[in-house]
């Protein structure tokens, strides 16, 4: 019989909990029409899923949360 890999992740877990609750967050403020996108919450209501997402990772982020950091873009110079 072939041995069956195991499907756990290696290095232990990508996302905290405190990041998981912070992003639950997030997603009930949407649902509930209060979550509000840039600084100081003057940009529109977040109406996109993904958006809300980003927000809580991001408030995560700023909490101390273990949360991988952002993807950097790879502008071209010049």
């Amino acid at each position: 019989m072939a041995a069956r890999k195991s499907t756990s992740r290696k290095g232990g877990r990508k996302y905290g909990k405190a990041a998981s609750k912070s992003v639950e967050s997030a997603m009930r403020r949407r649902k509930k029409g209060t979550l509000t996108s840039g600084k100081g919450g003057r940009g529109g209501k977040v109406k996109s899923r993904k958006q809300a997402i980003a927000i809580g990772l991001s408030e995560a982020r700023k909490k101390g949360a273990k949360v991988p950091a952002k993807k950097k873009s790879s502008r071209r110079k010049g």
